[in-house]
């Protein structure tokens, strides 16, 4: 998601718009009621300012939430409702112990309540404390006859910290594309540049966009932000040539054919300037992929698909499923026959028996993908590299794909997920993903999150979060509504962060949360104390309490990712030179104008330019940046995110060969082609992964992340 700076200078309303009717002030029975089920009626886009929630919004989440509120007396009831649940209630459906020891949420019990405990491991046992870690399930017995049967998730305190500093590059696996792809990168180049990135470059990980699977359709929606599902990847990444089977074929003139039109379709992109086409790329492979299946799984293959198959269970089957039922019905579930729209109804079990063959195909694939991925991660380790792959997950899903049909009880209907106003957004932000229902979540010892964290650990050795800070809440808008007409509801955030913990540390993996932009108070902290890192970007690090300068390096955070751009930013060579306000500019997206934008573009960059300067990291460009002053900033902004304290240094692939263009613009659909652009030099050609690894350019600003620290080292000796 876009990340904005902080938002101290917000206003809001904007200016000529009408307030929406605020909600009821604390203390009234609908304000009451909201609270006791985490919707606030207010927030606040600055410390020193307060932004009262309408009544539309607060009651819109309460019916999400299946609470009415439509009427005054409809709000008293559900008020003396959910009061009673309270009192009656001896423990909340989860609880967390860190650590082992024994969980808070048990000190408010009546003395006498006895307790037991199954174990995830099948033990039984009368007491919470020092329990291994795992969700548990806790029988609660009190002296007055009321019982409790709740989820104990015991995690360790935190993660570990990385394995000492480390670098590593972040890249759009679909615009890597090698002389081998079929018209996008794929999971063979993704495995070929982290081999080579580890051995050749030291590198000791490698972040990638959202690999999950798409909804598909005419045309796809490319984001790699709103998936059909988070929990199975999308096999249009699949290198076909590396699955096994290929081999054995027997229709090689049609394989032969279909390798030659994606070989056209690579140089089309690479040679002649056309757009990635994800759409032609997954005709062409499911065409292949279709003709490998024909070939019998020898003993050794049939029994790792069977574990496979068994292992996601349910999951898989619902996801197939889906993948079925869109082929015959289209891609949104809300549009098929009354019937199929229920994942457990008869009329799906039938068609589930009926599409059997397109469930297996599908189910193949998922398999198939799962594979390469695992293969990519091994590989990646095998060449020195610490962490590995660093796989990103979605804040959501789209509302007509598999995750939302399979799951539907566990998302909220008639709401999505967005952002509120702020400085870098007077609208707000729509992102047009459903959210969960945290009691939903809550009741079920939150197993969807589990399982979605369980499966993407399998191929991952860091996890970076879309939008962290939605552990801790979301903002939820009504269906039909403006994003201004939204408001937050809460999650219980230390229940995620058990959760999250608990399966990081199983996969012995470390979290990377995003948490760019106005971050609620105490929530940096918080994921701090659990050993989930942050994601620091120069150009937002600056004293924002203070003289509003750019961040000396020793006041950065140790525990982050540090970055120069992220995939919703200019490149650092268009932030270096301006372009990114002259692309704005040919597409009319800017609200001020041209001339104010570029002095204040100039201004900002001016004052980072200064810093590097001054800390001897660049020599006085002297004015406009030419392009070997260009390519030596890039290298000093680099130097200067080193000499931070930050545990983690992402350089962004782009930025390696002085590519201008951003790969996604926010706040544009089709005047600009957002995920669809290939890697690219300077002059806008682009650039094969076999190029990258010969790029004097690449390999220059890369010898700066291997040289540097260990300089820095051997001066600091000399000098003791």
């Amino acid at each position: 998601m876009a990340p904005s700076p902080p938002a101290e200078s917000a206003e809001w309303p904007p200016s000529g718009a009408a307030p929406a009717r605020p909600a009821e002030s604390a203390g009234t029975p609908l304000s009451r009621l909201a609270a006791l089920h985490g919707v606030a009626t207010s927030y606040s886009p600055s410390p020193d300012r307060t932004v009262p929630a309408s009544d539309t919004a607060v009651t819109a989440a309460l019916a999400a939430l299946g609470v009415d509120a439509s009427t005054p007396q409809a709000v008293l009831t559900a008020l003396a409702v959910r009061e009673a649940e309270l009192r009656e209630r001896l423990l909340p459906p989860t609880i967390v112990s860190w650590g082992g020891d024994l969980p808070a949420a048990l000190a408010g019990l009546p003395d006498g309540t006895r307790l037991r405990v199954e174990t995830e491991q099948g033990d039984t046992r009368d007491s919470a404390a020092h329990l291994a870690p795992g969700v548990h399930t806790l029988h609660a017995q009190a002296p007055d006859g009321r019982t409790a049967d709740v989820h104990l998730v015991v995690a360790p305190d935190r993660l570990p910290a990385p394995p000492g500093r480390t670098h590593g590059l972040l890249v759009q696996l679909y615009s890597l594309l090698s002389r081998r792809s079929w018209g996008m990168g794929d999971l063979g180049d993704l495995s070929e540049l982290s081999i080579w990135a580890g051995r050749a470059l030291g590198a000791g990980f490698v972040q990638l966009n959202p690999l999950h699977a798409a909804v598909p359709g005419a045309p796809t929606d490319p984001s790699p932000y709103r998936p059909s599902s988070r929990r199975f990847p999308d096999p249009v990444h699949l290198r076909v040539e590396d699955v096994p089977e290929f081999a054995y074929a027997e229709d090689r003139e049609r394989l032969d054919a279909l390798r030659l039109r994606a070989a056209e379709l690579r140089d089309t992109v690479l040679d002649k300037g056309a757009l990635i086409d994800r759409d032609a790329v997954w005709e062409l492979k499911r065409a292949a992929l279709e003709l490998i299946r024909t070939v019998p799984l020898g003993p050794g293959r049939r029994a790792a698909l069977d574990d496979f198959v068994a292992e996601e269970g349910a999951a898989l089957e619902d996801h197939a499923t889906w993948c079925a039922l869109a082929e015959a019905h289209g891609s949104d579930w809300h549009t098929w026959p009354a019937g199929l729209r229920d994942p457990r109804s008869a009329e799906t079990a039938r068609a589930r028996a009926e599409l059997k063959d397109r469930v297996d195909f599908h189910t193949r694939l998922a398999w198939l993908t799962d594979a390469q991925l695992t293969a990519a991660q091994r590989g990646a380790r095998d060449a020195g590299m610490p962490v590995g792959l660093v796989h990103d997950l979605a804040v959501g899903v789209h509302p007509g794909g598999a995750d939302a049909w399979a799951q539907q009880e566990y998302f909220a209907a008639g709401t999505t997920v967005g952002a509120p106003p702020d400085a870098f957004n007077a609208l707000g932000q729509d992102w047009g993903l459903p959210p969960w229902r945290p009691d939903r979540l809550a009741a079920s010892g939150y197993a969807p999150f589990r399982s979605l964290l369980r499966a993407l650990f399998r191929y991952a050795g860091a996890l970076r979060i879309d939008h962290v800070m939605g552990l801790f809440r979301l903002w939820w808008i009504p269906r039909g509504q403006a994003p201004t007409d939204g408001t937050y509801v809460r999650y219980d955030a230390e229940a995620m962060l058990a959760v999250l913990v608990l399966e990081a540390s199983r996969a012995g993996a470390l979290v990377i949360g995003e948490d760019l932009g106005t971050v609620e108070p105490g929530v940096r902290e918080a994921l701090q104390e659990r050993g989930v890192l942050g994601t620091s970007v120069l150009w937002f690090e600056r004293d924002w309490a203070g003289d509003g300068l750019p961040l000396p390096p020793e006041r950065w955070r140790a525990d982050c990712l540090a970055t120069a751009t992220t995939h919703d930013l200019p490149s650092t060579a268009a932030r270096l030179t301006g372009e990114h306000v002259e692309l704005r500019d040919s597409l009319g997206l800017l609200t001020r104008p041209v001339a104010q934008e570029r002095a204040e573009a100039a201004a900002d960059t001016g004052e980072w330019l200064a810093l590097l300067t001054g800390l001897g990291l660049l020599e006085d460009a002297g004015g406009d940046l030419a392009p070997a002053s260009e390519e030596a900033a890039i290298q000093a902004v680099h130097r200067f995110l080193l000499r931070t304290p930050a545990r983690m240094v992402g350089v962004w692939l782009p930025d390696t060969v002085g590519d201008r263009r951003p790969q996604n613009l926010p706040g544009t659909w089709d005047q600009y082609p957002n995920w669809r652009l290939p890697v690219a030099d300077a002059e806008g050609r682009p650039v094969t992964l076999e190029e990258l690894a010969e790029s004097p350019r690449l390999h220059a600003l890369m010898d700066v992340l291997r040289r540097e620290p260990a300089e820095r080292r051997s001066r600091a000796e000399s000098d003791d």
